[in-house]
């Protein structure tokens, strides 16, 4: 980095100083206020200049802000309808606070307070101290005080810090990966293009030097320490982190599975609310149309709703599910299933 040059924001960082923003002001704010003032966009703002770059990362950031849960909302000017330019965008508190019916016993608040103290201050870091007061000086008050918190624990996996620095240096990076299925690790030797989340987890996309095309890394699934190594590597240039996401993405449309639930159980409820999830009507129970990226995390999820969930659908799926109830059962002492055919998963 460059004397003088603003340093890079991570991501949840931005994420995080953009609902913070939106948060503090009720009748929301234009995109050109958010990627002027917004810690992680006005770093890189010009404000006579070219923001298309930076107006599609604030387009991916709203999806990524909503993929969160979080009521992200758009308002037209009523003086103005339809103008992209005057449309403003807002978090509803009454949508994003805990209901009012919400409550907790005295040892619920004692185990919050011990749960806080993992966190290194109790009000606004500097960054989003600084953010607010430049609303401010746009003439946009935050309605009511906020609090902020700087976690102590961690909120990435151990990778991501030294696959930053790489992708910065332009630095081919070696690690161990484990892939589901396979018996043990294999060391890979990558070319790292981008870091993207999906779906609330992160991914390194590159290139092994050796391979024809591009592929994803999980995160979580490298099992050893990142080294950087200082061999280069010739960037393909253009935008690697939207090829990343567009890969994902066409993979979630084009996998499927379908799935019966139990009516009124946890499973039926959170799996109707995934994204994309279609209900096919049936006799003996709901059966859903959900859609993955990735058969193995999918299998986790199900497996965790145990005999609430019965896999139809693929069946490389539905086997996956059904070895890991089986491993749960043989960890407990329980017999495995006679056969697979009518296994629950």
């Amino acid at each position: 980095m460059t004397a003088g040059a603003p340093r890079a924001v991570p991501p949840e960082e931005r994420l995080f100083s953009l609902v913070l923003a939106l948060l503090a002001t009720e009748q929301g704010l234009t995109k050109a206020e958010i990627l002027s003032t917004v810690q992680g966009y006005s770093q890189r703002y010009a404000r006579h200049g070219d923001n298309v770059a930076l107006e599609r990362q604030f387009e991916r950031d709203k999806d990524d802000v909503r993929e969160l849960g979080i009521p992200l909302e758009t308002v037209d000017d009523p003086g103005d309808p339809g103008n992209n330019q005057t449309l403003r965008y807002r978090i509803p508190r009454g949508e994003y606070d805990l209901p009012a019916e919400v409550t907790f016993t005295p040892q619920e608040l004692g185990l919050l307070n011990l749960a806080g103290r993992v966190w290194r201050e109790g009000s606004l870091s500097g960054e989003s101290r600084r953010a607010l007061l430049k609303l401010g000086s746009l003439g946009i008050e935050p309605d009511e005080p906020l609090l902020g918190y700087a976690p102590r624990a961690r909120v990435r996996d151990a990778a991501f810090d030294p696959l930053t620095a790489a992708l910065d240096r332009g630095v081919l990076v070696r690690f161990d990966y484990l892939k589901p299925g396979d018996a043990s690790a294999r060391t890979r030797l990558v070319a790292p293009y981008a870091l993207v989340q999906w779906q609330g987890r992160w991914l390194l996309y590159g290139r092994e030097p050796d391979a024809e095309v591009s592929k994803n890394f999980l995160l979580s699934r490298i099992v050893s320490r990142v080294e950087t190594t200082t061999r280069r590597f010739e960037h393909p240039g253009g935008d690697q982190a939207a090829l990343a996401l567009a890969s994902l993405q066409g993979i979630w449309r084009d996998q499927v599975a379908e799935v019966r639930v139990r009516p009124g159980t946890d499973a039926a409820t959170r799996l109707a609310k995934r994204r994309g999830a279609e209900r096919v009507d049936s006799g003996d129970g709901a059966v859903l149309r959900l859609h993955y990226s990735d058969l193995a995390l999918l299998a986790d999820e199900l497996g965790g709703f145990g005999p609430e969930v019965e896999v139809l659908a693929p069946a490389t799926l539905r086997e996956a599910v059904r070895d890991r109830l089986v491993r749960v059962g043989a960890d407990h002492g329980a017999a495995a299933p006679a056969g697979a055919e009518g296994s629950r998963g």
